[in-house]
C-alpha cells in the first residue's frame, strides 16, 4: 500500500512537470516564424505566443532605426530656431567679409595703371579673367554725359574688351559723338601722361589728369552746375582735327 502510494505520488510529480514545460512548434525554414505553447495556471488553457522576428538584416536594421527615431527626444523649438539663425548669421558674415575684400572695377583699372575715371560712377562689378585679360564691367544702367561741351560719351550697361598694362583693346560698349556721328571707342593706350582715344579711323590723344576722377551720368563734371576749374586738355589731337 505505501508502494503504491510512492509510485503515484512520483508518477504525479512527473506529469505535472512535464505539463509546465512550453511546447515549442518550429516551421520550416521558409515560414518566418515559431510557434510556443505555454500551459496556464488552468489545466484546460494554453496560452500561445508566436513572435514574428525580421526575415532579414535589412529588416532588422529598419526596425532598429525606428526604435532609436522614436525614443529621441525632439530638439526645443527655441533651439532649433536659435541654431538656425546662428548658422544664417555666421554665413552672411562670412560673405560680407568676402566681397569686401574684393578689389573694385576701379581699383583693377588701377592696377593695370589707367585712371578710374575712364569709366563713370556706378559701376556695380566686373568678370576678369586674368589669364587672357578678357573683362567685362558692369554699371547701373546706360550712361550719357558731356565732357566740358566739348564730346558727348555713351556708355552701355555692360563695357567689355581686353585689358593689360597701359592698354584696352577690343572694347565694346563705349562710343562718342564726332561731328553728327557716333563712333565706338575701341582702343584706349595709355602713353606717358596722356591717353589715347581710337575709334578705328581716327584717334585722339587727352591729359591723363583729365581722368583723374569719375564722371556722373547725366552731368558728366558739372553736376552741382559749377563747372570745373580745369578745361578738357587735349594732347596730341582732336578728334575732328584728324578727319
Amino acid at each position: 500500500m505505501h508502494e503504491n502510494t510512492t509510485g503515484s505520488w512520483l508518477r504525479e510529480k512527473t506529469e505535472t512537470k512535464t505539463s509546465s514545460l512550453p511546447n515549442v512548434i518550429v516551421f520550416p525554414s521558409q515560414f518566418p516564424w515559431t510557434l510556443i505553447l505555454l500551459p496556464s495556471s488552468n489545466s484546460n488553457q494554453i496560452n500561445t505566443r508566436i513572435p514574428v522576428k525580421p526575415t532579414t538584416s535589412q529588416q532588422k536594421s529598419s526596425l532598429f532605426i525606428s526604435n532609436s527615431r522614436r525614443n529621441t527626444p525632439p530638439l526645443p523649438m527655441s533651439i532649433t530656431a536659435n541654431f538656425t539663425f546662428f548658422f544664417v548669421l555666421l554665413s552672411s558674415l562670412a560673405i560680407s567679409s568676402f566681397t569686401d575684400n574684393l578689389p573694385t572695377t576701379y581699383d583693377v583699372l588701377s592696377g593695370y595703371n589707367f585712371p578710374i575715371g575712364i569709366l563713370p560712377k556706378g559701376a556695380t562689378g566686373y568678370d576678369l579673367d586674368k589669364a587672357t585679360g578678357r573683362f567685362r564691367a558692369y554699371l547701373n544702367g546706360s550712361c550719357s554725359f558731356s565732357l566740358e561741351g566739348s564730346y558727348q560719351l555713351k556708355y552701355k550697361s555692360t563695357v567689355s574688351g581686353y585689358i593689360s598694362e597701359n592698354k584696352l583693346t577690343d572694347l565694346s560698349g563705349v562710343s562718342v559723338k564726332v561731328l553728327f556721328f557716333w563712333l565706338d571707342i575701341v582702343e584706349v593706350v595709355r602713353k606717358g601722361d596722356e591717353l589715347e582715344f581710337s575709334v578705328g579711323i581716327t584717334s585722339a590723344s587727352f591729359a591723363i589728369d583729365n581722368f583723374y576722377e569719375c564722371p556722373q551720368c547725366g552731368c558728366g563734371f558739372n553736376c552741382n552746375n559749377v563747372e570745373r576749374a580745369t578745361k578738357l586738355r587735349s594732347g596730341s589731337g582732336l578728334f575732328v582735327s584728324s578727319f
